[in-house]
């Protein structure tokens, strides 16, 4: 199993509610009072029960950048064709 965690709130995701063995990825990003990172999910004890966590920081930000400037390039040439072909 694969649970993608994109909820909105630091923590929230704990380690008995995650099926064990399951894929999680963090794509949240919070900042906390002590200035520290933090994703949705509460590594420590989500780290116990899954195969793979990605980290927050260091985990999928860098890939969520990728895609919003693919996407925004996309998006791009799909208006200059579309200017082009009503020009």
């Amino acid at each position: 199993d694969v649970l993608v965690v994109a909820a909105g709130k630091p923590k929230m995701i704990l380690g008995d509610m995650v099926k064990p063995g399951a894929v999680v990825i963090d794509v949240g990003i919070h900042r906390q009072t002590d200035g520290a990172l933090c994703g949705d999910v509460d590594y420590e004890s989500v780290s116990r029960v899954a195969s793979a966590i990605s980290p927050v920081p260091g985990g999928v930000g860098p890939m969520t950048i990728a895609m919003l400037l693919m996407n925004t390039i996309e998006a791009s040439e799909q208006q200059i064709k579309h200017e082009n072909r009503h020009a």
